[in-house]
């Protein structure tokens, strides 16, 4: 492969040495790792769509990568070598804001705490908040619909997005970047891209939508009996609190006992251990004062049902912050713990109750010993219903050996309340397979139609996503 004709096609950088091309060859959990033809790193769109022309006349498949921080290996290579690993970082532009249409443009490989941090210079919010905000780029978080904590105010990537530049798996750009809510002129292109992990296409740009800055934010730890109190809650919550509600998180003790054990700072904010809590975030645009007063109302209601036992209310940013850490710490702290079982599933908010208690029991039955870390944002109906070893074992092999038959029993659990085994992470190569057993024929065959009509040579990001 003429690797100069290539060079010669885009402004930009170009990796060929092994050396040069490993930190990009490898996920971010290092679960996966495979081998490239080179890795083009363009400098704009136009450059991105030559290096994909290139691509296409040679029937190299392109792997387009953002910041790298997935979670499902949707951004590595496979171990073939015939790929050219397509990254997005220095398209890192924000392009223009408009306050008072309340949008940001800003190019594929701007992180998303830069784009927080501009919304907030024009006196804005962008709401998207993802523990690798720092490192993940807003190209990778509309391709795999990132959520996050905000996600019962304001929606996930592809509520947050109005319109995409992409260039298209045959070379050519497209400019859908209008910044209108309303548009209702045929095809939704934007969705189509929007959560498909780059085997449609690659996203170079968006524009995003912002929101008012509020004045204040305020948090409140708060211990809860059992997840059906949890749910009641939040349905409280959202009846009493409506927008300014922008954040609701589950956790288990076992999951606040981790971060305890693995983060010096960590602390317990109440004087008495509960089986479960909930982290509940509300912002006002007017006052701290009145956001503070909406929260105690609430919790003086929560106590008058039992739904909540104690709870304490941040005071100041370092409280608040605090009490966002304990949540925020949860992964890396069971990841502290060696090797992990992780599921990223979706349900009705009306059966996460029930769904844990009869999984938790079905796992205790087929599977003791075993501890479960569960948590998880109860606001939109995502859990992240995680395993680790009993503690104190010392067995990894024999861990690792339960895997499947856990995934199968978790995932099946979730088919028959109706929800989805990939909430936020994406399919990936992770999950690829096993989506088949959930998917209806008619389903895939719809998705497999979409692909062959988009990229028919199969040449944008293959062995991803499909079974």
């Amino acid at each position: 492969m003429d690797l100069n004709v290539l060079r010669e096609a885009f402004a930009g950088r170009l990796f060929t040495d092994a050396a040069d091309m490993a930190p990009y060859l490898t996920d971010w959990r290092r679960k996966w790792t495979g081998q490239a033809l080179a890795v083009a790193q363009p400098d704009t769109a136009a450059d991105v769509a030559a290096v994909v022309r290139w691509c296409v006349e040679r029937a190299v498949p392109v792997v387009p990568q953002g910041g790298n921080t997935g979670l499902s290996g949707g951004a590595t290579p496979d171990g073939s070598g015939r790929a050219l690993v397509l990254s997005l970082t220095r398209l890192n532009r924000v392009r223009r804001i408009d306050a008072v249409n309340n949008t940001i443009e800003v190019e594929a490989g701007v992180t998303l705490l830069q784009v927080q941090e501009a919304a907030r210079e024009a006196g804005r919010l962008f709401p998207l908040s993802l523990a690798a905000e720092g490192t993940c780029t807003i190209g990778g978080n509309l391709a795999s619909n990132a959520g996050g904590v905000q996600v019962l105010r304001y929606g996930n990537a592809r509520d947050l997005c109005l319109g995409l530049e992409v260039v298209t798996a045959a070379g050519e750009l497209w400019d859908g970047l209008r910044g209108l809510r309303k548009n209702n002129t045929g095809y939704s292109l934007r969705d189509l891209y929007i959560g498909s992990e780059g085997t449609l296409g690659v996203i170079t740009a968006a524009t995003l939508k912002l929101f008012p800055l509020p004045a204040a934010q305020v948090a409140a730890f708060v211990a809860v009996p059992s997840p059906a109190a949890a749910v009641a809650l939040l349905e409280l919550a959202q009846a009493r609190l409506g927008a300014a509600l922008t954040a609701c998180e589950l956790m288990s003790d076992t999951c606040i006992r981790l971060v305890e054990k693995h983060v010096q700072a960590a602390r317990l904010p109440l004087s008495e251990r509960s089986p479960w809590y909930l982290l509940i975030e509300v912002s006002d645009t007017h006052s701290e004062a009145r956001a503070n007063e909406a929260l105690e109302a609430l919790m003086e209601h929560a106590f008058e049902h039992e739904w909540a036992t104690d709870a304490a209310v941040s005071q100041t940013l370092s409280q608040f912050q605090a009490l966002w850490a304990l949540r925020e710490d949860i992964s890396e702290s069971q990841g502290a713990e060696g090797k992990t079982i992780k599921h990223d599933i979706a349900l009705p908010i009306s059966a996460i109750a029930e769904f844990i208690e009869r999984t938790d029991a079905e796992i205790e039955r087929a599977f003791p010993g075993q501890r479960l870390v569960v948590f998880g944002h109860v606001g939109d109906g995502n859990l992240h219903y995680n395993l680790s070893p009993a503690e104190g074992a010392t067995d990894t092999l024999a861990f690792t050996a339960l895997e499947a038959p856990i995934n199968r029993l978790v995932h099946d659990a979730v088919a028959g309340f109706d929800g989805s085994i990939s909430a936020e992470h994406g399919l990936g190569v992770l999950r690829r397979d096993e989506s088949a057993r959930y998917k209806s024929t008619t389903e895939l065959a719809l998705m497999r139609s979409i692909k062959q009509a988009l990229d028919p040579l199969n040449l944008m990001n293959p062995g991803k996503v499909l079974p």
